[in-house]
């Protein structure tokens, strides 16, 4: 073995352990109620910001926790998808709240680029459920609700119910019949985008949203 090699090895060996919680060995036949709780113990261990909401008032409790972070006019607008029931919810819940104005993605994504890059501060999309063993949101872009809207803005919001929490990522893709047919992105958000490539020092934002907000909905 040679001397860089030697080196580059011993640095990660002696980069600190346990980032992540020590966790029982995952088993699916558990509790809901403790698949939820690992659910968002990853998520928040992988710096994501995990709040409950009831299904009717996550609209007034997102509003709530966007104005408690101080500067409103820094988040700026927030990108919806007017197609989706969730979207419409929002857009009847905030019509009258003048601190995030609300832009609609109803629109082809050239006339959209300008306001998806630099005229939004955070996006608002479903999922299709979670996987507590990793703590994975799993989206399933449509048209309606395209990737990007999870990909550029600098805070992605992620609607999650918490009835649709499955043990694992086989027991989604059974439960769903994934095999039925499937978008051309499956995605498995765990996390806000990072990326360490660089002397291993550890950058959020890189190649997608900064932070990550996920509401779980628990009626």
């Amino acid at each position: 073995m040679n001397n860089a090699r030697s080196a580059i090895l011993a640095r990660l060996r002696a980069t600190p352990q346990g980032m992540l919680p020590a966790l029982p060995e995952w088993r699916t036949d558990v509790p809901s109620a403790e698949r939820l709780d690992r659910f968002c113990t990853l998520l928040e261990a992988s710096h994501a910001e995990v709040v409950t909401s009831a299904s009717q008032r996550w609209p007034a409790l997102l509003a709530e926790r966007l104005k408690a972070r101080g500067n409103t006019g820094a988040i700026g607008p927030v990108l919806y998808a007017p197609g989706t029931a969730h979207g419409r919810q929002l857009a009847e819940a905030w019509a009258d709240q003048p601190d995030f104005p609300l832009v609609a993605y109803d629109r082809p994504v050239e006339e959209l680029k300008e306001t998806l890059v630099h005229g939004v501060g955070a996006a608002v999309t479903g999922t299709m459920g979670g996987i507590a063993e990793t703590g994975s949101l799993i989206l399933w872009p449509t048209r309606d609700e395209p990737r990007l809207m999870s990909l550029l803005p600098p805070l992605h919001i992620a609607l999650v119910d918490a009835g649709a929490l499955y043990g694992t990522l086989t027991e989604a893709m059974i439960a769903c019949d994934w095999a039925a047919g499937m978008p051309t992105n499956a995605l498995l958000i765990s996390g806000p985008s990072k990326t360490a490539d660089i002397e291993q020092t550890l950058a959020y934002g890189v190649h997608g949203p900064k932070e990550l907000m996920v509401i779980v909905l628990d009626p």
